[in-house]
């Protein structure tokens, strides 16, 4: 029954992984007038560091959700080593930029500092994580390595557990603003202690 479970969870936490990863198409192809971008002034959406920055972080953010759960396969570290680190390097590189996009983005999030500081910080937090998850990978110190990677996964699954809270925060408060200032908060700080509790389980020691 665990093993049915465990299956069910990997292959769940994958399709939810491809589906928001391939998200960012819709602001290629769709009207800019829908979604998120509907809350943002005519001045910000002509702005040309704002579009870099935001279709940077959805882009690269979409790839590093693409490539990154499948550095959690075990059959692919163990049958192809060599795809593993370069799907690794794709999704260090996407979420090193993805998370820089992200922190210039907080500064003009909806909802005002309360949004702002909350992507600010996950934004911080995802390329700290990565950063140490890559050192690790270079000192060969693999402990350390899947720690790391866990913690920078869980600070990526955010934009995942983010369209599954807003919707539900916006019929709760009945207010968008309100639930986009929780949301920056709620989509990332549970995911964090998930990832806390995952790396104890596995006797990750963080050095």
């Amino acid at each position: 029954m665990k093993s049915v479970t465990n299956q069910f969870a990997w292959v769940a936490f994958g399709m939810l992984a491809i589906a928001i990863g391939l998200y960012p198409l819709l602001y290629w192809v769709g009207p800019v007038e829908e979604g998120l971008l509907a809350t943002k002034s005519e001045a910000l959406l002509s702005n040309p560091a704002w579009n870099i920055a935001f279709y940077g972080h959805v882009s690269f953010g979409g790839l590093a959700l693409l490539t990154g759960w499948t550095q959690f396969s075990r059959e692919l570290r163990r049958r192809r080593l060599s795809v593993h680190r370069r799907m690794g390097k794709i999704y260090v590189a996407s979420a090193l930029t993805s998370g820089a996009c992200g922190i210039y983005l907080a500064f003009f999030a909806t909802g005002g500092w309360v949004a702002g500081l909350g992507f600010f910080l996950l934004g911080t937090a995802w390329i700290f994580f990565t950063v140490r998850a890559y050192a690790a990978a270079r000192a060969r110190d693999l402990d350390q390595h899947e720690a790391f990677m866990i913690y920078s996964f869980a600070a990526c699954f955010a934009a995942v557990t983010l369209r599954i809270w807003l919707p539900l925060l916006s019929i709760g408060f009945g207010d968008f603003v309100v639930a986009y200032q929780v949301v920056a908060w709620l989509c990332w700080v549970p995911n964090l202690i998930f990832a806390y509790f995952w790396v104890r389980s596995k006797g990750l020691l963080l050095g």
